[in-house]
């Protein structure tokens, strides 16, 4: 097969680290889950009910992955930027049309994230019945920490918390999970061929809330281990 000849390099290969090891995971799709705690979905003026509802789903581009002890500028076009903190899973191996049974196979193991949000944006798009890809899909707004291993097992409860300046802003349990773990895979797995790679942040407790330029952001999981992120002057 010939060298390909590209205009100009691509990009680099979107990766974070893994603890216990010195290779690195290699980052394939971000997928997120919209509203899977109860009290969020309350304080977001709605509310779920599980028996008559699936999983509600968006994504970001990888290239907009930030890594846990970096910055980012305050995005443009917003005034209102929230933090959203999440247990995100890391996926392994390939699924499609995954039994819930079967769904723990897929796991390689867990990190920390944040899902940030222009939140003014979203309620502007929600109103007018628009796509809000715009408010969600931000650069270095999906923020992940090292990849904890731990194939096949399934969290079903631990705290999860994130602090703003040293003040806690959301607190709750992964077992307030609306959809849980399994569950989610299996309903992801009818809409899409997952792959390894891909990584899947699990919604967010309540307590979401804006950030400013200066602005520390450090949450933590219950047996995953803590991430930080700060917010830069906007350019």
């Amino acid at each position: 097969m010939p060298d390909l000849n590209y205009l100009w390099a691509p990009p680099a290969p979107v990766s974070l680290p893994v603890r216990g090891t010195s290779a690195r995971f290699p980052v394939n799709r971000l997928f997120f889950v919209g509203r899977n705690y109860q009290a969020h979905a309350r304080e977001m003026g709605t509310s779920v009910d599980k028996t008559t509802m699936r999983p509600v789903y968006f994504t970001k581009f990888a290239a907009m992955l930030a890594e846990s002890g970096s910055s980012a500028p305050y995005p443009p076009e917003t005034r209102d930027y929230h933090h959203e903190m999440e247990l995100v899973v890391a996926l392994g191996e390939d699924g499609f049309r995954v039994p819930p049974e079967q769904a723990a196979k897929l796991i390689y193991g867990y990190a920390c994230g944040l899902d940030m949000t222009r939140r003014d944006l979203q309620a502007a798009a929600k109103a007018k019945g628009n796509p809000w890809d715009v408010a969600k899909n931000v650069e270095s707004g999906a923020v992940a920490s090292e990849i904890v291993p731990a194939q096949g097992r399934v969290l079903e409860r631990g705290e999860i918390s994130l602090r703003l300046n040293g003040e806690v802003r959301q607190q709750g349990d992964l077992a307030d999970m609306i959809w849980t773990i399994p569950e989610i895979i299996a309903d992801l797995s009818t809409y899409y061929h997952l792959r390894a790679g891909d990584l899947i942040y699990t919604g967010t407790p309540e307590g979401v809330g804006p950030v400013q330029v200066g602005d520390l952001l450090e949450g933590r999981i219950e047996g995953v281990g803590s991430l930080s992120f700060r917010i830069d002057p906007a350019e």
